[in-house]
């Protein structure tokens, strides 16, 4: 194996969560155990130090069919309105004819926010059903996986270029990479939104380690990438979508001052001590002795005779559940307001999927889509004033 990053070939162990099926491949009745499982392990480069996953499930068994829609949070739609309204307003307010490209586009959420701000868009999803949702939304989205071919087939430059949760999916890194260099404008503005390794660390977040996140970027680590292809972070800001991510802004060497605000965001991450091999250490004991917790919770409310629904069924939650072996033991099922996982099973633990807006609430939700709490807790303040508990197996500390 060489990294993906920087090509090096030497590594040393980061997290082992085992042997885990992959997150996403829920599960219709008759496929329920007939799911393969995927070693899952962080290994860092003991080079440029970026963690990364030791082995690679197939972006064609991962990303054709997936059934994640960006749309169905209001805290992620509200999220991708502020985002584009900040490039706009920051960079492109005064142009005439703007336009974005974005990678991995989904249902079309982030490019419905900078239509609305005329922006001419164009969205690049590879899978076929929610591609064909976004463009029935009035979103122009070519089905494919982006890489350099696709980008070429395209050939058009663009004004910004956005990826928003998508940078480390990429099985194709550098071709995708090298893509963007192409086709952001000399004074483009390529925004990239990633999962911050720092932050998961700090939150014990280790549910967002699955197979289709393939890299765990901090600055330091993105910053690698980036250079190798002529492009360079200028500023940065850390939001708090998804339990704490990193709004990257990206140009070509030299087309933008290093604003300052990066500057020290780069000497906390350094002072942290989170690109070092002792942090992994550390992030691996706090992970058992999360497990503990949420076991023992677990354990008391069954006693307690408490009936126990998982409330979300994200990718993550199933890396969580598997690694903590919660089945039907503790939970009855997985509450879900996405339509496209409806009646399916989740892989692993085989829990089944309903609907919220079809069942009746039970005494405890065990909120796998902990990153989403405010909302949760505010769209169900009728259930915890009935005196439905919420529980929160994940929690995030400020950064």
């Amino acid at each position: 194996m060489f990294c993906r990053v920087c090509d090096h070939h030497s590594f040393a162990a980061g997290v082992d969560l085992g042997a885990q099926p992959w997150g996403n491949h829920f599960l219709k009745q008759d496929q329920v155990g007939t799911e393969p499982a995927y070693p899952l392990r962080v290994v860092i480069c003991e080079k440029c130090s970026c963690a990364q996953l030791d082995y690679t499930v197939k972006k064609e068994v991962m990303f054709a069919e997936h059934t994640y829609l960006s749309g169905i949070t209001r805290s992620l739609s509200d999220h991708f309105d502020r985002t584009a309204q900040t490039v706009d307003q920051r960079f492109f307010s005064d142009k005439a004819h703007k336009s974005v490209l974005d990678i991995g586009s989904n249902d079309g959420t982030q490019l419905k926010s900078y239509q609305r701000l005329g922006y001419e868009v164009l969205g690049v999803e590879s899978a076929k059903t929610v591609a064909a949702i976004a463009e029935k939304n009035g979103i122009p989205t070519l089905n494919a996986f982006f890489n350099r071919e696709t980008a070429d087939q395209i050939n058009r430059s663009f004004d910004v270029i956005n990826a928003s949760g998508v940078f480390f999916h990429l099985e194709e890194l550098h071709s995708v990479t090298d893509a963007i260099r192409k086709y952001l404008k000399p004074n483009g503005v390529f925004v990239v939104q990633f999962l911050y390794m720092k932050s998961i660390m700090e939150n014990i977040a280790f549910d967002q380690i699955y197979h289709e996140h393939l890299l765990y970027y901090t600055l330091k680590t993105l910053g690698v990438l980036l250079k190798r292809h002529g492009l360079e972070l200028f500023d940065a800001e850390f939001s708090p979508i998804h339990g704490g991510s990193v709004i990257g802004y990206v140009s070509h060497i030299g087309s933008y001052p290093m604003n300052e605000r990066l500057i020290q965001m780069q000497e906390r991450e350094e002072q942290s001590g989170c690109n070092s091999l002792a942090a992994y250490k550390v992030f691996s004991q706090n992970i058992e002795t999360l497990k503990k917790k949420n076991l023992s919770f677990l354990e008391q409310k069954k006693r307690e005779n408490k009936r126990i629904f998982g409330m979300g069924a994200p990718v993550k939650g199933n890396t969580l559940l598997n690694y903590f072996g919660i089945g039907t033991q503790f939970l009855d099922c997985l509450v879900e307001k996405n339509v496209l996982r409806k009646g399916l099973f989740s892989p692993g633990m085989h829990l089944p999927i309903l609907l919220e807006a079809e069942i009746e609430p039970p005494d405890v939700y065990y909120v796998l889509a902990w990153n989403f709490k405010k909302e949760i807790l505010q769209n169900n303040r009728h259930l915890l004033d009935r005196g439905v508990e919420f529980y929160f197996p994940i929690d995030v500390v400020s950064p």
